[in-house]
């Protein structure tokens, strides 16, 4: 059992995200002559928003739907919708129409906040007769809403959101099912921001650049909100640009950034294009998908920073486990130590088992979600009691480091061997000519499943040597039976590899 080694204080609202020692000290800043603002700004928008939501009859439990890119705007609406008390529902702002009329009806949201540019969103919120605002910058000086249709209730007062009232509304990524509502209180969420805070003792010296996108959790609170409570600054660009990403980070003298290994992968690529200088960073993190050893590597040796692996997931209002800065020891291929939760590994009848046993990883604590939305089923399958089954397997050594071995989903079993994708794909990326891998299990009339392997290369390599270089490296049995190579990996936007997309389009040629 991996207990709490981070101190957390009490978690209070999001109300209490903004530091009260730090009103002139910068907050945001959107680069390419986008707006800079201080806390004190920062928190005079946050309130004008409030009150245009409040004359506009949003009131507590009312749920909002947020399509709006990164940037100000997001974030200032974010904050304003949940000081009233109601619940932000951010998606994803390259739906399709009816992609948001699905989301938006399984939200059952009343209200929409959409950008200039959102046109699907906008029809079909209009088209299931939601109240649509539109969020703009006004002369890039304050974020205004204008009403586009819908009518909502004369202004019934503002309620002041209690602590384990509903601020967030997201769902789950949906690799191995379809998604699921993750509601996430205001009690989660500044547990989780403020453990954030405490595992990489974030300063208000520290500058995060955000990579991510914001209507996830790792974009939004490990890499946004607890930047803004330990009363730093957050440099917020419209969308990732690894072109840009250089010059960003010297400009605005970013101490740290948090994303997935397909960003990281790029990031390196340009930066060793325009020399950035190493020492610039003080940490990297990396989060939402499996860090190769290889990779990690090479960002440590680029950027003269040590690379902290971690573990999160939407349930738990993102982080889970994280390995350590130094001079902590950081253990390489392990997602590190619990952070703010209690982890257990347990077998199938819910025992706790010991160190180095693998199992299923079942989490517990402040930050974990209290329920699917309006989902008994799911409810019932996840959750022993206060305990959330998190569906991933793994194991914990003696000294707490947990390692991640796959969703118990993606397990393929080939003739009764469990076969972990992750430890496949760790071996395929390790060839000097391998860019990125990722398996699957296919069926197979003699064992029941067998595993196959798409590879993106960087540098010509057969077939036949790639499974040699596995069958070298590993039991026999885990060397992948047909190997595909593909031009890119199908990903969800938190950088998980999309098996069974992969395994259907790789079948299909």
């Amino acid at each position: 059992m991996m207990n709490n080694e981070v101190h957390v204080t009490r978690p209070g609202t999001l109300a209490d995200l903004l530091p009260l020692d730090c009103e002139r000290r910068t907050a945001v800043v959107v680069p390419d002559g986008g707006p800079q603002l201080t806390y004190a700004e920062l928190r005079e928008w946050i309130g004008a928003l409030a009150d245009a939501l409040s004359r506009d009859g949003i009131q507590a439990g009312d749920r909002v739907a947020i399509v709006l890119p990164n940037g100000l705007e997001f974030l200032a609406v974010f904050l304003a919708v949940t000081s009233v008390g109601a619940i932000a529902a951010p998606l994803n702002p390259v739906f399709t129409a009816e992609e948001y009329r699905s989301y938006l009806a399984v939200l059952r949201a009343g209200t929409a906040i959409v950008g200039p540019e959102a046109q699907a969103a906008r029809d079909a919120a209009a088209a299931l007769r939601l109240f649509v605002c539109e969020a703009h910058l006004s002369a890039g000086t304050e974020v205004r809403l204008e009403v586009l249709s819908g009518r909502r209730a004369a202004p019934a007062g503002v309620k002041i959101p209690a602590p384990d009232d509903v601020a967030l509304l997201l769902h789950t990524s949906g690799t191995t099912s379809r998604p699921k509502g993750v509601p996430l209180t205001h009690r989660n969420l500044m547990t989780s921001v403020q453990t954030i805070r405490s595992s990489y003792e974030l300063t208000p010296a520290d500058v995060s650049l955000v990579v991510m996108p914001l209507f996830h959790v790792h974009g939004l609170v490990g890499a946004t909100l607890s930047a803004l409570r330990a009363g730093g600054t957050v440099v917020l660009p419209r969308r990732f640009s690894a072109h840009s990403f250089c010059g960003t980070v010297s400009r605005y003298g970013v101490t740290w950034y948090s994303a997935v290994p397909t960003i990281h992968r790029a990031v390196l690529q340009r930066a060793a294009e325009e020399k950035l200088p190493a020492g610039k960073l003080r940490f990297v993190r990396s989060c939402s998908a499996a860090l190769t050893l290889d990779l990690w590597g090479q960002l440590e040796d680029r950027f003269a920073a040590p690379v902290v692996q971690a573990y999160g997931m939407t349930e738990a209002a993102h982080q889970i486990a994280s390995n350590p800065l130094p001079p902590r020891s950081r253990k390489r291929g392990t997602v590190g130590v619990a952070t703010g939760l209690v982890v257990t590994i347990r077998d199938e009848k819910g025992t706790i088992l010991p160190a180095g046993a693998r199992g299923e990883v079942v989490i517990s604590g402040d930050s974990v979600t209290p329920g699917y939305d309006n989902n008994p089923e799911a409810n019932a399958a996840a959750f022993i009691g206060r305990w959330l089954r998190t569906g991933d397997e793994g194991w914990l050594d003696a000294d707490g480091f947990l390692t991640l071995t796959g969703r118990i989903k993606e397990m393929v079993n080939r003739g009764g061997e469990k076969i972990s994708p992750l430890e496949v794909e760790a071996v395929l990326s390790a060839h000097p000519a391998v860019a990125e891998a990722a398996c699957f299990g296919v069926p197979d009339e003699k064992y029941g499943e067998e595993i196959h392997a798409a590879v993106v290369l960087k540098a010509e390599v057969s077939e036949q040597e790639l499974v040699a270089f596995c069958r070298v490296r590993m039991a026999q049995f885990k060397a992948p039976k047909r190997i595909y190579v593909v031009r890119d990996l199908p990903r969800t936007t938190t950088g998980k590899p999309q098996r069974q997309q992969l395994a259907a389009r790789c079948r299909g040629n």
